[in-house]
């Protein structure tokens, strides 16, 4: 079989270069694509749908952000015949070439080199996980058959490059590092599953690639958390997935300051602070409550606060608490809110809490009343 050889003019000629490895690899910007041109002498362990598996003759990667009509081409069309048609309208040979797919905007790709000695690592994410984030074990949105499913929209795409010599299976492992480092930025952020009341592992559609460098000298066996390679992937990707999903997503600890956004988890809403509020206190002026609620929410004592509460339902669900001592645990830290707040009058606790509750439950009781007698009169 010919092996055709692209046209790398036609690519240096409309893209800009927004970053260049010390090794070689080159890193464009083409519309709505990112491209990574490889040197000679790499090998590629990518997850892809196009010459994905390990390779030791792929000469470039690409991360392409789709529009509304491409996806809805995918709903029906074949994801590998439209990546290599890409591939070939980016001026790359469709052969020698691997690459993702995304709705993230290529504006907010993030790169981040980790360096120590003379092992460089270079992690290069685009991240959306509002729509498609997920737990791993949640109830799964689709069943393929026979290669047939449902194309879904929202995932984390990580290319690394390493400029060290790995074998296969350390490449192998260097996936692992890399996958759980991904993980710790989700969990550390808080990121919310979309299919459960987990915090997010990753998306349904996450991708990664792992290049390393063959002609390179510091051939390197092994690339586990206790390795300082496996400590650079490490930093470099939670580096990297934070900052994506802070400029796709505005996920970041400033905009997960909010008891709201803790309490979406959980599926509560604003709305279900009105109604219960409207039923119980016969408020009548939505305008004017909404305002407190969200002013409210934004205390970072609060939000402190409900991120314990939240906290013990997690380790319920998981099975590390019982469930009745962990309610009445909750119970108690609740009861601190209105002394935290400086509310000099006291609630009866007798009548607003109920042990036979959710935590949510009174939690929502307990915080609605700190709102309405921190704004009474």
């Amino acid at each position: 079989m010919k092996v055709k050889k692209g046209n790398p003019d036609r690519l240096n000629n409309l893209n800009r270069l927004i970053h260049q490895t010390s090794t070689g690899e080159k890193v464009w910007r083409y519309s709505k694509s990112i491209v990574i041109q490889l040197p000679d002498k790499r090998n590629v362990l990518t997850a892809s749908w196009i010459n994905g598996g390990y390779r030791e003759d792929i000469q470039s990667l690409f991360n392409h952000q789709l529009n509304q009509e491409e996806i809805d081409y995918l709903e029906e069309g074949s994801v590998p015949g439209f990546m290599q048609n890409l591939a070939e309208n980016l001026g790359l040979d469709p052969e020698r070439t691997s690459g993702f797919l995304t709705v993230a905007d290529m504006d907010n790709v993030t790169i981040v080199t980790e360096r120590f000695r003379e092992i460089e690592v270079t992690s290069i994410v685009t991240a959306g996980i509002e729509v498609n984030g997920g737990r791993a074990g949640d109830h799964a949105s689709y069943y393929e058959l026979n290669g047939n499913y449902e194309f879904r929209v929202g995932t984390i795409n990580t290319i690394l490059l390493i400029n060290s010599h790995l074998s296969q299976s350390t490449l192998l492992r260097a996936v692992m590092t890399a996958v759980e480092a991904k993980t710790v930025a989700l969990q550390e952020l808080m990121a919310p599953s979309q299919y459960s009341d987990g915090v997010a592992t990753g998306s349904g559609t996450d991708n990664i690639a792992v290049v390393s460098n063959l002609s390179s000298e510091n051939l390197l066996t092994t690339t586990g958390k206790h390795s300082k390679l496996g400590e650079l992937i490490g930093k470099a990707i939670i580096k990297a997935t934070k900052r994506a999903l802070s400029q796709q997503s505005n996920l970041n600890p400033n905009s997960q300051c909010d008891m709201l956004v803790r309490l979406d988890r959980f599926k509560v809403q604003a709305n279900d602070y009105w109604e219960h509020v409207k039923r119980v206190y016969q408020k009548d002026n939505k305008a004017r409550f909404m305002p407190q609620l969200y002013k409210f929410s934004k205390n970072p004592l609060v939000v402190s606060l409900v991120a314990s509460l939240l906290h013990t339902i997690d380790e319920i669900n998981w099975g590390l608490i019982n469930e009745n001592q962990g309610k009445i645990t909750a119970l108690h830290i609740m009861k601190t809110l209105p002394s935290l707040l400086n509310i000099e009058k006291k609630p009866d606790y007798s009548v607003l809490l109920k042990e036979d509750d959710s935590i949510i439950q009174n939690w929502i009781k307990l915080s609605s009343w700190c709102i309405i007698s921190l704004n009474e009169g």
